[in-house]
């Protein structure tokens, strides 16, 4: 039997609230250069099936930025916050939405898995720790 973990979430200023149930997956660190833009640093995100997703509010609010041939990126029109990042063009991914973790209450009930894209990491800072680590994805 799968195991499921309820989740909740919402940006900064709490225009946009979501919620849901999902199966419970490890969260995974991505170290991507586009991820360290979009958040100035790595980010901990929890993929989840995009029908799994429901809003609360605003979902108006939620603005996309496309941020390559086939992925983009959801934050709040308001405050600005780091909320999704959805590889909608793309055909393994499209159904599956990455959840950015600091936008999700706590607890949370998750756990640290992989860390991805760590050949792109930044310069400025070290990958420690025994977590898997992988050179593109996983």
């Amino acid at each position: 039997m799968t195991q499921t973990t309820q989740f909740k979430g919402r940006c900064m200023c709490g225009a946009v609230s979501f919620e849901g149930e999902s199966p419970k997956e490890p969260v995974r660190t991505c170290h991507c250069k586009q991820c360290r833009r979009w958040a100035s640093g790595p980010v901990d995100a929890y993929s989840v099936p995009v029908d799994t997703l429901n809003f609360t509010a605003g979902e108006d609010k939620v603005k996309y930025f496309v941020s390559s041939e086939y992925a983009r990126r959801g934050f709040c029109a308001d405050c600005g916050s780091n909320l999704f990042w959805h590889g909608d063009r793309h055909p393994e991914f499209k159904h599956r939405v990455a959840i950015a973790v600091g936008a999700l209450e706590r607890p949370t009930g998750l756990v640290a898995g992989n860390h991805i894209f760590c050949e792109s990491k930044g310069d400025y800072y070290e990958i420690e720790g025994n977590r898997p680590k992988f050179a593109h994805e996983d």
